[in-house]
């Protein structure tokens, strides 16, 4: 499989199909992480669209530490800000994000699972939007601190520091909501 970098550079030597497979890759998640910005799915389409027009109309250098999905995320972030300027909605709304984990689970775990996964949603929800942003790009993306970074204009120290904090807040609030943890 080539990297998106790759792709990304096929696509300016004339391979439209290497565009296509970007779109495949990330087009869906572009979509959810948006949402979470305008919290309008077919809006956040449209953001999705012109975040990758915007990243195939002018060729960006490819460098030593460029990662096209940072910058393709940086860009849907920007125009995500330019679309709601003065309007603030959740970065995750707990309707449009589910949990997954994988093996047999009894019915009784099954429920514990899903009462685990809404009050982490509530606990994200309750958190400043620099934190749930940071830990959304980190854990949901599976981005790496560097692209993280990239996406919210801070260095990989301001990004692990600011995880760092919000892990912390993450676990007050989820201990003030008296939550249990799965391995106690």
């Amino acid at each position: 499989m080539l990297t998106d970098e790759r792709l990304y550079e096929r696509y300016y030597m004339g391979d439209k199909k290497a565009a296509e497979e970007l779109v495949e890759r990330y087009g869906d998640p572009l979509i959810r992480y948006i949402s979470g910005y305008i919290s309008d799915y077919h809006e956040s389409e449209d953001l999705m669209i012109e975040a990758f027009a915007q990243m195939f109309a002018k060729k960006r250098p490819i460098s030593v530490g460029w990662c096209f999905k940072a910058y393709l995320y940086k860009t849907a972030r920007n125009l995500s800000f330019r679309h709601c300027k003065k309007k603030r909605f959740p970065l995750l709304d707990h309707h449009q994000t589910e949990f997954e984990m994988s093996g047999v689970m009894s019915a009784d775990a099954d429920i514990l699972r899903k009462e685990q996964n809404r009050q982490i949603i509530h606990a994200l929800e309750q958190m400043k939007d620099e934190y749930r942003e940071v830990l959304y790009l980190l854990y949901f993306e599976n981005m790496k601190y560097e692209e993280a970074g990239q996406v919210m204009g801070k260095s990989v120290s301001q990004i692990t520091n600011l995880a760092h904090r919000a892990k912390k807040s993450m676990k007050k609030i989820l201990e003030k909501e008296g939550f249990t943890y799965a391995h106690q």
